[in-house]
Parts: C-alpha cells; sequence; structure tokens
C-alpha cells in the first residue's frame, strides 16, 4: 500500500489535539491526516494542518474551490509556506450557511491551475464523487482535474468492493497510479437513510449499517488498495474515533 490517511475535524485546537493522539494511538501505521474546511467551526483547514504537522510527518488541508477569488493570490498562500505544507486536496465546497460569507463561481479546475502557476512545490489532489451523476460524466471531469495539474484523487467513500473495482479498472486507463479509496463508518438506519437521499448512494445486499460491518469493509479496502498500489482514505464521521480506529487498524 502507498500510504493511509485519516481524516480529522478540526472543531477547535483542544478537540484535534485529543484527536490526533487517538490517531496516533490507534492509527500510527497512517501516513497522512486529512483536514477538511469546515466553515462552521473558527479554525481554517491549514490551520488544523499545521497542529497536525506535530503529531504527523504529513498533513493536507482541504481548499475549498468557491472560496478562491481568482483575482488575488492565494490567501492561505504564505500560511503554507511558513509551515511547510506541502500537499493539498482542492474541492469544490459546499455552500456557506451564513450567506455573508462570499463564495465565487471558482471550480476545482481553476484552483488546482491556480496552485500549479503560484504554488508549484505543492502537490495538489482533487476529489472524485462517484455518486453525483454517471461513471461518464465522473471520467470528464477526473480528466480536466488530470489536465489541470492533480496529481492523485480522493474518492467519496465507498461501500461495495466491487463499484471500487470499476473505478479502479477507470483510474488504471487514464493512467493515475495515486487513488485513496474511501471509507467511511455507517451506524444506523437514519444515516443510511441519508447517504442514500442526499448522495444516491446504493448500498449492497449484505450491507449492515453497525460498526462491526464497517470495520470489516474498511479492512477489505485496504487489502484492496495493499493489493493494487494504492492508498486508504480513512473517515471516521459521527462515530467513536478510537473504537473505529483501533477495529480497523487492529492486527
Amino acid at each position: 500500500m502507498k500510504r493511509i490517511s485519516v481524516e480529522l475535524i478540526p472543531r477547535d485546537e483542544t478537540d484535534l489535539r485529543a484527536q490526533l493522539a487517538i490517531a496516533k494511538a490507534q492509527a500510527g501505521r497512517a501516513d497522512v491526516i486529512n483536514i477538511p474546511d469546515l466553515l462552521r467551526f473558527p479554525m481554517r483547514s491549514w490551520e488544523g494542518a499545521a497542529i497536525a504537522k506535530e503529531t504527523f510527518p504529513t498533513v493536507m488541508p482541504h481548499i475549498r474551490a468557491m472560496d478562491i477569488d481568482l483575482n488575488v493570490e492565494l490567501p492561505m498562500k504564505a500560511y503554507l509556506r511558513e509551515h511547510n505544507i506541502r500537499e493539498v486536496l482542492v474541492i469544490q465546497g459546499d455552500p456557506p450557511q451564513d450567506m455573508r460569507q462570499r463564495v465565487y463561481p471558482t471550480t476545482t479546475v481553476d484552483v488546482l491551475r491556480k496552485f500549479h502557476e503560484e504554488m508549484p512545490e505543492v502537490k495538489t489532489y482533487a476529489g472524485i464523487d462517484q455518486y453525483r451523476g454517471s461513471m461518464s460524466k465522473e471520467c470528464y471531469r477526473i480528466e480536466r482535474k488530470l489536465q489541470a495539474g492533480a496529481a492523485g484523487f480522493f474518492t467519496q467513500p465507498f461501500f461495495d468492493i466491487r463499484y471500487v473495482g470499476m473505478y479502479a479498472d477507470m483510474m488504471e486507463k487514464f493512467g493515475v497510479k495515486d487513488v485513496y479509496w474511501g471509507v467511511s463508518p455507517v451506524l444506523s438506519d437514519r444515516s443510511q437513510g441519508y447517504w442514500e437521499r442526499k448522495n444516491k448512494v446504493v448500498f449492497p445486499k449484505a450491507f449492515e449499517p453497525t460498526l462491526a460491518w464497517s470495520i470489516a469493509f474498511a479492512k477489505e479496502v485496504m487489502q484492496f488498495a495493499d493489493a493494487h498500489d494504492a492508498s486508504l482514505y480513512v473517515m471516521p464521521i459521527k462515530t467513536d474515533l478510537e473504537q473505529y480506529l483501533a477495529g480497523v487498524f487492529a492486527g
């Protein structure tokens, strides 16, 4: 396997440090900490990444394309350089709940190019959303992001190993060698319903909204990534972080 990335939510510094301690204890094999940029919390992703860098050697803040004004320099440029943060994940981002927060019609492709021009030393990754539409349309988006300089991709969580295989075949066709296959726990009927309504996920017949099933599937994807020289992206959403990571990385 290339690398293992664990996503941690930066609610505040105290909480993030507590999560980092758990991740270090339970997921010591992890190579990268991913930090989302969630506007409902005061800490920006690059600030959280700088804190995470004290514990893990590699960190990757998420950069929201819709926050970037293409007419000015990247606002986090100086901070990234000051803290020697050399990798970022560029995503489109969701509109802010507080509409006083200004957003722009900027796309991920725009921001990938902007990083390439302004910060060529930074390795940029892009996202794959295997649920937002047809595979052919997602293929087109992947090609555009590759043309804009994406070095690799992080997927949304998978729940069916057969679907992972389909996307792996597609990425092989494009010659993409750096893919982080996503997994995340779904632990209730309500959460399953959310994924079905919001993200149009079709769960396999054998799926169960339990911690045991989620851990077993994460291990299955880990084995797939290991066999295909790919990477794993662990997103411990709405779960007991210590219990989930301990189960995924046991043994």
